[in-house]
C-alpha cells in the first residue's frame, strides 16, 4: 500500500514525533518576542501564507503587541503530493504591500522557492522592507534562495507534518510535528 493510499490513522500511525506540543509552543512563543522587539515601533502588514500558516499565525497573531494590517497569499508549489512542481499563484499580495514593512508568516521555510517568491512578488509590488517568519525550518544540504529572519525550530530532511503542514492533504491539525518513516 503506498502512502498516498493509506489512511489517516494508517499515515499517524507510520509516523514519528519529531517535536512535541510542548516544544513547539515554546518556539512559537519565541518566534513572537523577537519579533515583538522588532516590531516595536513598525506597523507592518502581515500576510500569512494559506493554508499552512493558519496553524502559526493562529498562534502568533494573539501575541504580537503592535498594531498591524493582517491578509494573506495563497501560493504553493504541492497541491496534494509530497514533493514540490511549477508555482501556482490562488491570491497574491495585495496592493497595500506598497511603500510598507511586510512580514511574511509560513509553517514552513522547506526548498525555499516558494517563499523566495512571494518575498520578491511583495518586493516587486513595492514593498519598503519583508521580513519572514517560519514555525520551522528544514535543515538542507542546499543553499536556499531565500533565508527566513524567524525560525521557531529546525526539522530533519524528512517529509513532515502537523502544526499547520499536511501529508496528502492530512493532519494539518496536529499539535505537534511528526515525519514520515
Amino acid at each position: 500500500m503506498s502512502s498516498s493510499t493509506m489512511s489517516p490513522q494508517q499515515i499517524l500511525d507510520s509516523s514519528d514525533i519529531v517535536f512535541n506540543c510542548s516544544q513547539v509552543q515554546k518556539a512559537s512563543d519565541l518566534v513572537a518576542n523577537q519579533i515583538c522587539q522588532d516590531f516595536e515601533s513598525v506597523e507592518p502588514i502581515v500576510l500569512a501564507v494559506m493554508g499552512g500558516a493558519v496553524y502559526f499565525a493562529g498562534q502568533l497573531l494573539a501575541k504580537l503587541t503592535f498594531p498591524l494590517h493582517f491578509d494573506y497569499v495563497q501560493a504553493s508549489r504541492y497541491g496534494m503530493q509530497t514533493s514540490g512542481a511549477e508555482l501556482i499563484w490562488k491570491v497574491e499580495p495585495p496592493l497595500n504591500v506598497q511603500g510598507r514593512v511586510v512580514l511574511i508568516l509560513d509553517d514552513i521555510l522547506d526548498q525555499g522557492i516558494t517563499l523566495a517568491a512571494i518575498k520578491q512578488k511583495c518586493l516587486d509590488m513595492g514593498a519598503k522592507q519583508v521580513k519572514i517568519a517560519v514555525l520551522f525550518e528544514k535543515v538542507l544540504p542546499n543553499k536556499k534562495p531565500v533565508q527566513a529572519d524567524y525560525v521557531g525550530l529546525q526539522v530533519p530532511d524528512r517529509y513532515v507534518f502537523g502544526c499547520g503542514m499536511d501529508v496528502y492533504g492530512w493532519w494539518r491539525n496536529l499539535p505537534e510535528v511528526r515525519a514520515l518513516r
